[in-house]
């Protein structure tokens, strides 16, 4: 094979590489940095976000609840203790006597 035949066919078969190497090549590298964006957590991960997740929502209701009961008891004071100034009588002023006899 002489250098007039082998000098195309080279050119023609890096041609073909190239054609069919770059698309690969850059298809490849998204791929990389697409997993390197949203990166896959393992199974023990995700399990042990989850049971936090459902821990911290409990504790919120149960926060919730304690503030409820807390407002319940403030407006029971509070009108416990509008009744009770309520049901207080004023002093009244005795009539003066009159002393002069």
């Amino acid at each position: 094979m002489g250098p007039e035949i082998a000098v195309p066919l080279g050119a023609f078969l890096c041609a073909i590489i190239l054609a069919i190497g770059v698309p690969l090549a850059r298809a490849y590298s998204r791929r990389l940095d697409a997993e390197s964006k949203n990166p896959r957590l393992p199974t023990e991960i995700t399990s042990r976000l989850e049971r936090m997740e459902q821990a911290i929502d409990s504790v919120a209701l149960e926060v919730e609840r304690i503030s409820e009961g807390q407002r319940f008891t403030t407006k029971l004071l509070s009108e416990g203790r509008n009744a009770a100034e309520s049901r207080q009588i004023a002093p009244t002023s005795a009539p003066a006597q009159d002393r002069s006899t």
